[in-house]
């Protein structure tokens, strides 16, 4: 394996802040550490977290957003519409030269998470 396929993707500024809202959550910490045992069926996750099924969807998707968890949809036996989830492989390479690139990709929108996102500039 080289040096090159050894360095993890450079994240843009905005994958960066998705990555990291979406990781600085303790149930989506929880969602990802449990999933890394194997995927798992909506009903089947929720149960093992202690959480609702609404709740859980709402933090999946933003898992999911940020390319951390993949989610398919299949049919059971009897029919029934399944929705499972996996992690997908991902690494966070973080260091304040990986920040000071990122922040040069930054777009001007707002992060979708209260109180992360470009914020404002102190004028000392």
């Amino acid at each position: 394996m080289t040096d090159r396929e050894k360095t993890p993707p450079t994240l843009t500024g905005d994958e960066l802040l998705r990555v990291l809202a979406a990781l600085g959550n303790p149930h989506r910490l929880r969602i990802v550490a449990t999933l890394v045992r194997g995927r798992q069926y909506v009903s089947q996750l929720a149960r093992e977290v202690g959480m609702s099924r609404p709740l859980l969807y709402m933090h999946l998707q933003r898992l999911e957003a940020a390319g951390l968890v993949t989610g398919s949809l299949e049919l059971s036996e009897d029919g029934k519409a399944m929705k499972y989830y996996e992690v997908a492989p991902f690494v966070v390479h973080l260091t304040p030269e990986v920040i000071a690139e990122a922040v040069r990709t930054l777009t001007d929108g707002e992060s979708e998470e209260p109180g992360v996102g470009r914020g404002t500039r102190g004028t000392g």
